[in-house]
């Protein structure tokens, strides 16, 4: 199994320097974000030598590139603030291939204005579902434009919250183009924590092969994500390696949602699970 890490989990003035504590800690694969180039994760442009720049440093140091951040709040309440969004993914996807990958991490967005991780009323409503089917049908259409992968986040405060939910949309849109992005902890609430097994279980029965990346971070007995080294929160960790495992050894699993402080002890503990 490859272990990886979302860069930005580093801060550091510079990409080459994010890179280089990356391989300081062993880890070869990663899920860039661009706020690790000095640029922003959604950016407006992106040229030629930029791209380049990035995969010189990634190339020279052995680092596959496994996704790219492009994560976006694709129902935000103000189209405005959507189209401009759209616009940045759209120069995401055309990069993508130049920079190393053909992964983009994506999630369903949230009525939210302000904070895409915040749950909202709205989010359950038909007419919002219709305007996230909208936009991931939007999203498939550039994906195969430029022959890249959309990797969909199921996150509890997104319109996809679920398995079920993620199933549901794969299967309404029909497209090669958009696949799953897995991570436990974004699958537990306070009301399904103590049937976390059968929700893991049904994740992978459901979403399994169409999984494309996993992510590995914490979620606490109080109901936090993240913020924890990857072994101190109630994620099973050791069933959702061997279901990962069951599905396919070549899915990267990316660390994320703790500080920089935490890495190694992280990077320990998932260690001895996939030996």
């Amino acid at each position: 199994m490859h272990l990886g890490i979302i860069t930005k989990t580093y801060t550091r003035p510079s990409l080459s320097e994010t890179l280089d504590a990356v391989v300081s800690q062993g880890i070869r694969h990663v899920q860039l974000n661009l706020l690790s180039a000095s640029l922003p994760t959604i950016p407006a442009a992106l040229t030629a030598a930029q791209c380049e720049e990035i995969r010189r440093a990634l190339d020279g140091r052995r680092i596959i590139h496994a996704a790219l951040s492009a994560t976006f709040n694709i129902i935000h309440p103000d189209p405005r603030v959507r189209a401009a969004a759209f616009d940045g993914f759209a120069v995401l996807a055309r990069s993508a291939r130049s920079l190393g990958t053909r992964v983009l991490t994506i999630s369903t967005g949230t009525r939210d204005p302000e904070d895409m991780w915040r749950k909202h009323p709205d989010n359950s409503r038909q007419d919002t579902w219709r305007d996230m089917l909208a936009s991931m049908s939007r999203i498939a259409a550039v994906a195969e434009q430029y022959d890249v992968t959309a990797a969909l986040e199921p996150e509890q405060a997104n319109v996809i919250d679920s398995a079920p939910k993620a199933r549901a949309l794969l299967d309404t849109l029909g497209s090669n183009h958009v696949k799953i992005l897995i991570d436990a902890a974004n699958l537990l609430n306070l009301t399904n924590l103590a049937r976390q097994k059968f929700v893991l279980e049904e994740a992978f029965d459901q979403l399994g092969s169409d999984t494309v990346l996993a992510h590995a971070k914490e979620y606490s007995a109080d109901g936090q994500l993240g913020n924890l080294a990857l072994g101190r929160g109630v994620v099973d960790f050791r069933l959702y390696v061997s279901l990962l495992r069951s599905t396919s050894e070549e899915i990267p699993l990316i660390m994320h949602g703790f500080p920089e402080h935490d890495v190694a002890e992280s990077i320990a503990y998932l260690t001895q699970l996939t030996r």
